[in-house]
């Protein structure tokens, strides 16, 4: 079994975000919709894997880690978003925290941390309850803050991949962009 397909079974629907098929330039393609309902803000990722290679996890739906923690050094913190990618070219975990307006770094840096949390428990979930020890080994990690939300939810089209600097392995290095819709390649 895939690690997108131990996954699936492992986390529970209403904390995955579905893929949306479309029919792009005589191939088939995916868009991702991620929606801060609370906030009534989204942000269009373009290019998306097939479904089958990818899994989108809405960190909201995740157990309030309030009840255990103290919080008292930003443990209680995640990000909105998780892109977990195992295609035939890249094995990716993208970390996304999307902000309708400016926040402070060190905010969002503890939200990033707790995403990076958040899949280090579910590894180990696969590595001692699927008995998989290389379980979500051997992905790379991206850290993306989207900045500027606009209210409108709608989507633009990408076609040039911005050159980024250096790479966005690392919570405090992330990469940083506007709301304006993505390529997926454009965010790892």
């Amino acid at each position: 079994m895939s690690d997108i397909a131990m996954l699936k079974e492992m986390i529970k629907d209403c904390a995955i975000v579905e893929l949306e098929y479309q029919k792009e330039y005589k191939r088939d393609s995916y868009l991702l919709k991620l929606t801060e309902t609370q906030d009534n803000y989204s942000f269009a990722v373009n290019g998306m894997p097939k479904p089958d290679e990818v899994i989108v996890i809405k960190l909201d739906k995740f157990f309030d880690v309030r009840s255990i923690f103290t919080g008292s050094k930003g443990e209680c913190k995640r990000a909105d978003f998780i892109i977990i990618a195992n295609t035939t070219s890249e094995k990716v975990i993208l970390c996304l925290e999307m902000k309708k307006s400016r926040d402070d770094n060190s905010s969002i840096i503890k939200q990033l941390k707790g995403a990076k949390c958040f899949v280090s428990y579910c590894r180990e979930i696969g590595r001692l309850f699927w008995n998989q020890p290389d379980f979500l080994q051997d992905y790379q990690y991206r850290f993306v803050s989207i900045k500027n939300i606009s209210i409108s939810k709608t989507t633009t089209s990408s076609r040039q991949f911005s050159q980024k600097s250096e790479i966005h392995d690392q919570p405090e290095k992330m990469l940083k962009i506007s709301a304006k819709a993505k390529h997926f390649q454009e965010l790892i």
